[in-house]
């Protein structure tokens, strides 16, 4: 079970730290991503991180600006947002998979199996 939270309202320019829970696995077997879907939009991946050859992709749109990282003392993995935009607007989710997805579908919902419930990010002034 994967338990995100974090979101929040955050003025434009602001940070924000997203977190997601897991339980009933060992969150460093497996390879992570964080997802986003704003209303009328598709669901975008943003971030991932590979177990096992431990390579990061992100979106164009957040390079710079987002970092994932996962604590495995907690069993938890982050995102780390900063330089907020109003078109960052959207409710985030955590997703993960047993498997080693290819560097072009590490982005891609289909990769992943296990899913957040997803927690709403705001940035608005």
């Amino acid at each position: 079970q994967l338990q995100a939270s974090g979101g929040g309202l955050v003025q434009p320019g602001g940070s924000l730290t997203l977190s997601c829970a897991a339980s009933g696995f060992t969150l460093t077997d497996h390879s992570i991503a964080w997802f986003r879907q704003a209303p009328g939009k598709g669901r975008e991946g943003v971030a991932s991180f590979n177990r096992g050859d431990r390579k990061t992709r992100y979106a164009d749109s957040v390079k710079g600006r987002f970092t994932i990282s996962r604590d495995a003392v907690m069993n938890r993995m982050t995102l780390q947002m900063s330089t907020l935009q109003p078109e960052d607007t959207a409710t985030y989710y955590c997703a993960t998979t047993s498997g080693e997805p290819s560097y072009s579908n590490m982005l891609q919902p289909s990769a992943y199996a296990y899913w957040g419930q997803g927690t709403q990010v705001t940035v608005s002034s």
